[in-house]
Formats: C-alpha cells, sequence, structure tokens
C-alpha cells in the first residue's frame, strides 16, 4: 500500500502532513499530524512475509503490549500491511544509559510484565527461524553463508541444552531502536516478530544487541527473576548466540528480498563475527558442557 492511499483511507477528506522517519530497515515510517493529534504510520516493506512476519498477528500483540503499557496506544490497522501507532512524546534512550543498574532493573520489570501477559497468536522459534532463513534464501538466489553449517551444529547443541522451556509473548527484537523513554517508563515498538517462544531469547536478544557484560546480566536477570542463579546465567549466554544468528540469517534474507538501500551483507557478517566471539568465550563453552 502507498502512503497517499494509506492516508486518504485512514483520514478521509482531512488535511494530513506525513514527515518521513529515518532509521527503519524493513520498512517506511512516517510521523503523521492530523489536526491536534500526531501518529506514526508505518508501510510494511516489500515481501515482509518471508521474514516470518504475519501482519495480522503483529497487530494482535502489539494490541496486547498497549493493553500493558508497554508499548503504544493503537490506532489502526489497514490491509494488507499499514499500521497506525499514536507517537509516543519521548526520547530514545542511549545504549550506555541501558546498561546501567536501574535501567537494567526497569528493562526487567517491563519485560516480566510482556512474558506474564496474555497469550498472543503466534510462534516464534528461533531454532526454526535460522532454518527457514536459509531455505528462503536459497530460494532467492543467496548461497548459504559459509559459517552456517558451523552455527547450525552449535544451534543443535544449545537446542538439546534448553530442552522445552515454558512459552511466553515476546517481542524478539530488542534493537535500542525500539525502546523509547516516555517520560515515565520504557516502552517498546515494533512487535513484527513477536510470538508465544523462549522468554531466554527476549533476555538475550536484549542483552547482546545492548552489549551488556557479565555482571550487567547478572543484574538483569536478578531483577528479573528475583535472585542470581547460574543456570539462568548460563542459559542467557546461550541465548545470546542464537539472538544473533537470528539476525546474521535475517541479513542474509534481506539480501535476496529488499529493496532499501542497506547494505545487509556487512549487517549479517557483522553478526556473525559477533557470535563466533560469543562461542569461542569461555562463558559459553561452559554452558555448552
Amino acid at each position: 500500500m502507498e502512503l497517499q492511499a494509506a492516508l486518504a483511507q485512514l483520514w478521509p477528506g482531512q488535511a494530513v502532513e506525513p514527515e518521513a522517519l529515518g532509521g527503519g530497515i524493513t520498512n517506511r515510517n512516517f510521523k503523521v499530524s492530523v489536526g491536534a493529534d500526531v501518529f506514526v504510520v508505518r508501510i510494511g516493506g516489500k515481501d515482509t512475509e518471508l521474514l516470518g512476519i504475519d501482519r495480522q498477528a503483529e497487530y494482535r500483540a502489539s494490541l496486547v503490549a498497549a493493553e500493558l503499557g508497554i508499548g503504544p496506544e493503537v490506532v489502526a490497522f489497514v490491509e494488507p500491511a499499514c499500521f497506525v501507532a499514536r507517537f509516543i512524546d519521548g526520547r530514545p534512550i542511549p545504549p550506555e544509559r541501558m546498561r546501567e543498574p536501574d535501567a537494567l532493573a526497569q528493562m526487567a520489570a517491563v519485560l516480566h510484565r510482556l512474558h506474564d501477559g496474555p497469550v498472543i497468536p503466534s510462534r516464534f522459534d528461533s531454532f526454526r527461524v535460522v532454518e527457514s532463513y536459509r531455505e528462503t534464501a536459497l530460494a532467492h538466489g543467496i548461497a548459504e553463508p559459509p559459517r552456517y553449517r558451523w552455527a547450525k551444529k552449535l544451534a543443535d547443541e544449545i537446542e538439546a541444552a534448553r530442552g522445552s522451556p515454558r512459552l511466553t509473548p515476546c517481542h524478539n527484537d530488542l534493537l535500542n531502536s525500539n525502546l523509547i523513554d516516555d517520560g515515565v517508563g520504557i516502552r517498546i515498538v515494533d512487535w513484527e516478530y513477536a510470538g508465544m517462544g523462549d522468554p531466554f531469547f527476549d533476555l538475550a536478544n536484549f542483552s547482546v544487541n545492548h552489549e551488556l557484560g557479565e555482571e550487567q546480566d547478572r543484574v538483569l536477570l536478578a531483577s528479573y527473576f528475583g535472585a542470581a542463579r547460574d543456570e539462568d546465567f548460563a542459559a542467557l549466554g546461550l541465548m545470546r548466540f542464537m539472538s544473533d544468528f537470528r539476525e546474521a540469517m535475517w541479513g542474509v534474507v534481506q539480501q535476496g528480498i529488499s529493496e532499501l538501500d542497506f547494505d545487509f551483507a556487512a549487517y549479517a557478517e557483522e553478526h556473525f563475527e559477533r557470535l563466533q566471539r560469543t562461542a569461542a568465550s569461555a562463558r559459553f563453552l561452559a554452558a555448552l558442557t
């Protein structure tokens, strides 16, 4: 759907003022003023279903997040891929700020609220996602990455070590750009990859994307669980690997399907390099044995 068609359908006959927002590497995002009201209108990118995105499921997850007070107010969803939320008058949270103890405690509380929240109508399994992304990439002419088989072998070992974790509502895309300080607390935006999954993926995804050190991971876990436990620390260390494996393979798929001007090959390589460093760490090796 094109922006002007979406605006005409959402606010027929009204004066609207759209302004492009930067930062997105999947969709096109706009800040739209309609009188005194301000919204974010997001037009889904091409072929995003190949990334595992279900727009109806995202809409339902966004409603749950809004109900829990951790996401923006949902205003509308226009088929096939136009999503509208009320603009959050907040500010970005610098990654270094998110590594401070009080911010880690806030984030732990937000994730705990989400993970204890209502069931959402989708599933997210990082172990199956990387397999699916490989197949999609191959189907679109992108070769299997040289480190895929090595990473997949470790992923299989991690899956065996994790067993059958409890499934909870998860966001699964806790990049720094998806966190906003609204002046009261932390809000999370962009629920495209939300689904019922392993809460340790969310915790690890936040951890590795904010480059938390081991002590900061322990603070996060102690805030989330109410106590620091070695088994939680080990699980988080393993799932940090899976977070980067998913992200790397996401970048591989995007090379074959995206029309956006972004270096997805470099993005994938960055995450392969980071997961390789993770796999070589004493913490990871101890957690896997």
